[in-house]
């Protein structure tokens, strides 16, 4: 099904914090459980989604007008700039800001829906994407894009190694 599919750098680095936090189920994938692990304070106000890191102080506040499945990629977008970033994005160049969002767009899809966690999906369902949105609390929208995420990367990998493709 998955077998010509390959993780990337990202990906497997989101599945080691995973392992290390105990996460071995969609069910546990929780915002708060992830926030307390990590010793990162969680609000959620009616307002932008932010991170902050001040000395010792690490907090996310999440827009609490957002859906539960939007607050929940809200959460996973903030907390890759606290993981995997540095510096004041309002002061660095341009180049450097697009890269660091583009990052945490990624890590919004892998931390969301991590391989390690590929088997709880039926890749056959007829509904696929309002399954994994069920399964992993997220957006149909994030399920689609990971979808074919999945699906372009098998292929890729399937055409370069066999030359065929197949998908799943």
């Amino acid at each position: 099904m998955l077998s010509n599919y390959h993780t990337t750098p990202l990906e497997d680095w989101v599945t080691q914090l995973y392992i290390k936090l105990e996460i071995f189920h969609p069910s546990q994938i929780d915002e708060e459980f992830i926030a307390k692990k990590l010793r990162i304070f969680l609000h959620r106000k009616p307002r932008p989604s932010f991170f902050e890191i001040v000395g010792n102080y690490l907090g996310i506040t999440i827009d609490c007008r957002a859906t539960q499945e939007k607050q929940r990629e809200m959460f996973f977008h903030e907390l890759c700039h606290i993981l995997r970033h540095c510096g004041q994005q309002s002061i660095m160049p341009k180049a450097f800001r697009d890269l660091q969002e583009w990052d945490a767009q990624n890590f919004v899809k892998y931390a969301a829906i991590p391989h390690h966690l590929f088997k709880y999906i039926d890749f056959n369902q007829h509904d696929l994407e309002q399954h994994m949105a069920e399964l992993f609390g997220v957006s149909t929208e994030l399920c689609k894009t990971r979808i074919e995420q999945i699906k372009n990367r098998s292929c890729f990998y399937s055409s370069t190694t066999r030359n065929s493709v197949s998908l799943f």
